[in-house]
């Protein structure tokens, strides 16, 4: 039904796949199955500010890409698709087993939880507990079997455009101490217009968090409501990695040291600076620098057994990339890219430059990554040593095969059109999971013998 409607709007679906889908996704129901339309949903509405833009948000104005005729183009294949959404019947059994074959092993899909909209991250205690947050703002606790529970005591946080509720970690020790890190957009107290990243520590107490505050708050505060960064990990030195994006102002932050914005940085268990993090004693810079020059790294996984720290970076319209992350390295965002502006404009001519890491690897187009995982478990003899990315774009799971010095030598397109993927991790029971968005849902992958 949706190819037949889209064809009485000219070139709206190629332009919305060339221009929108990198943000958006491809499949465009998913972009139209929202509750809330921040501008309106009228025509006109969208119209405006595909037209004009909306910065704060990170909407880009597409006035000089694209003709007035050419939006409304765009604007009639979103409304068609809305109509079309409106009498969809919806059959049932959207959930019976997914079988897929990878490297000889199949693998089948099941169902773990459905009672998110956005499954931002999860993480697992040794119990079997799987903690997952909504970006909304909510935090639940499920075990096999039993219902969720949602988790009283969270922080306020900051929910539009690309804010709200993110990553969720526990604490090494989480089996003694019941100490639990949350990431997530916070609002400033003084200026409710301003916000960043924070990282929340509070002690889990039955289906409360106790004693909570946060332990590091970016700086600065920022009027938009993107590029949050916001993944979380420890590593077997007990230091805590987070991720920072350029929250939208790429000339202004990521290749300077005056603030935490476009970085990866490193912390104490605490929040506090290790004092051998790399710009330690640079006048001026932020102590909890790790590396720089990044734009919005979604992704952040651990290889314990080589130590080393891998993020994927959302990148603009083409470059996208998966970076090994390394002490004090710059990786170039936005002097080096392999992208483009969303408008089709050229960002640099550069695509490398001495001093500046280049990608172990890059997406051109862009599959939107969110989300990342290092495969160590043997459940999955054939992945093990590989890294898993979400596409938000596209609908899938990218498997990437490193060799022995950490090149990408393979890939593989794993689960196509299982939904926008927001959050992929291998947790302590050795199952690798993974949520998309728009209905929320969360998978185990689970291999059949």
């Amino acid at each position: 039904m949706l190819e037949a409607q889209s064809e009485n709007v000219g070139q709206g679906k190629a332009l919305y796949n060339e221009y929108c889908a990198s943000c958006h996704s491809k499949n465009v129901k998913d972009f139209i199955d929202r509750e809330n339309w921040v501008y309106g949903d009228s025509r006109s509405d969208i119209f405006k500010v595909v037209k004009e833009g909306a910065d704060l948000d990170g909407m880009p104005a597409y006035a000089e890409a694209l003709s007035d005729s050419q939006i409304a183009e765009v604007v009639d294949y979103i409304l068609a698709v809305i109509e079309d959404k409106k009498s969809a019947d919806f059959a049932s059994g959207q959930d019976d087993d997914i079988v897929f074959v990878s490297e000889g092993m199949k693998l089948k899909l099941e169902l773990v939880a459905d009672n998110i909209n956005s499954p931002w991250g999860m993480t697992q205690s040794n119990d079997g507990r799987l903690f997952y947050t909504d970006k909304s703002g909510k935090l639940f606790s499920k075990s096999d079997g039993a219902d969720p529970v949602e988790i009283q005591g969270l922080p306020k946080v900051v929910y539009r455009g690309q804010g709200g509720l993110m990553d969720v970690i526990l604490h090494p020790d989480f089996d003694r101490n019941n100490r639990i890190y949350l990431s997530y957009s916070k609002r400033k107290e003084d200026d409710e217009d301003l916000s960043t990243t924070a990282i929340y520590a509070a002690i889990l107490q039955g289906d409360q968090l106790k004693q909570g505050s946060d332990i590091f708050v970016a700086e600065p505060f920022e009027e938009t409501f993107r590029h949050y960064g916001s993944r979380m990990i420890i590593d077997k030195d007990g230091y805590l990695f987070l991720t920072v994006g350029d929250r939208g102002r790429r000339d202004e932050y990521p290749q300077k040291l005056d603030n935490h914005l476009g970085k990866v940085l490193r912390l104490n268990d605490d929040g506090s600076a290790p004092e051998d993090n790399p710009f330690f004693n640079t006048p001026n810079a932020k102590k909890e620098i790790y590396s720089l020059g990044h734009r919005n790294p979604q992704g952040l996984c651990y290889d314990a057994a080589n130590h080393r720290v891998y993020d994927n970076e959302h990148g603009p319209r083409g470059g996208d990339e998966i970076n090994l992350v390394e002490k004090g390295a710059n990786y170039g965002w936005p002097v080096i890219t392999y992208g483009i502006n969303y408008t089709g404009t050229k960002i640099t001519d550069l695509r490398e430059k001495e001093g500046m890491e280049q990608p172990l690897r890059y997406w051109v187009p862009s599959i939107a990554t969110c989300g990342m995982a290092f495969v160590s478990s043997n459940k999955y003899p054939k992945w093990k040593g590989n890294i898993l990315s979400g596409s938000l774009k596209f609908d899938y799971l990218h498997r990437d095969v490193l060799d022995e010095n950490g090149k990408v030598v393979k890939e593989e397109k794993l689960f196509p059109n299982i939904g926008r993927m927001r959050s992929v991790l291998q947790c302590a029971d050795g199952f690798l999971y993974f949520g998309v968005e728009d209905p929320g849902k969360i998978y185990r992958i689970v291999p059949l013998r």
